[in-house]
């Protein structure tokens, strides 16, 4: 784990945001003080730095790279980043991101929750992604003779929207959602393609198994996942973190999915970014293609209505 998961994230996220977004990512023990801090933010402010890790129940030492991991450098100006988040006001405080909304909340309440649930999950996800590793991934797609793409449900619908984009720039693409059908082409991957296996989860038996056998045939393999110790990520090469902090109503929550989608399209944009010019010719071919079907379709109609 690098210093601080931070490095490219948002200098203005609150303490207890910064930390949310990185639970998925901390190892147990700095869990223990993450777990410890969202309970009692002004906790730090009372304790010493040997009085919380008494309370955590682990070691200084964690306490001081559990604020590195948050984007401190140390346990004093991590403490001075509670103090001004606690004369800061909350944005959308009155509507508690995490809560099910209720029978009694107003239209604007419940957009509040979910505008604030939704820029959360975006925001972990920024903190969190490595971007080496989105660089590695996309300069390997734009190269790659074949690239699969994996997933069911509404993880599914993701790969089939990441088809199309890269398909539009030349990219060799095919977004399998039947397990039978994605673990056929996988078992044709082999060096110099690349597998991507999308679920929030990271848990879902089907695209692993679709995963495991691309990377056993030979396959650049990454997990696109909710973080970085799930079985999915187990056997992929790189993953690729697409965070939500918090649970709202149901496990499917369209944060999962708005998280999914910003790496992706993260991707896609590096990728198109390796060859700009030939990615721009081929989207502008593409779209005059479709415009030009419009026109004759808009002439047939116009010919019939006379």
């Amino acid at each position: 784990m690098s210093s601080s998961v931070f490095a490219n994230g948002d200098a203005g996220m609150r303490v207890t945001e910064r930390i949310e977004s990185a639970i998925p990512a901390l190892p147990t023990a700095m869990r223990k003080v993450a777990e410890l801090v969202l309970a009692d933010p002004r906790a730090a402010l009372e304790y010493s730095i040997t009085e919380l890790a008494e309370h955590a129940g682990t070691s200084p030492a964690t306490i001081t790279r559990f604020c590195r991991a948050i984007g401190y450098p140390g346990y004093v100006q991590f403490r001075v980043g509670i103090a001004a988040d606690s004369g800061r006001p909350d944005e959308g405080a009155q509507v508690e991101i995490g809560r099910a909304f209720g029978p009694s909340d107003s239209p604007r309440e419940v957009m509040t929750m979910l505008l604030n649930g939704h820029v959360r999950s975006l925001k972990a996800t920024a903190g969190l992604l490595d971007l080496s590793a989105c660089a590695r991934v996309a300069a390997q797609i734009a190269q790659a003779s074949h690239v699969d793409l994996y997933g069911v449900g509404g993880s599914g619908a993701m790969a089939e929207e990441m088809q199309d984009r890269l398909y539009r720039i030349g990219v060799n693409t095919h977004a399998w959602r039947d397990v039978h059908e994605g673990l056929a082409s996988a078992t044709l991957q082999g060096p110099g393609t690349v597998a991507l296996g999308i679920s929030h989860s990271g848990e879902t038996r089907e695209t692993i198994d679709m995963l495991l056998c691309a990377s056993q045939a030979g396959a650049l393999t990454v997990a696109v996942s909710n973080n970085t110790s799930t079985p999915l990520s187990d056997v992929a090469d790189l993953t690729l973190v697409a965070a939500v902090p918090s649970k709202y109503l149901h496990p499917a929550d369209l944060s999962a999915k708005h998280a999914q989608l910003f790496v992706l399209d993260l991707l896609y944009l590096l990728v198109a970014g390796v060859d700009y010019e030939d990615s721009l010719t081929k989207l502008t071919d593409s779209a005059m293609a479709v415009v030009a079907r419009r026109h004759m379709a808009r002439s047939r109609t116009s010919r019939r209505v006379q």
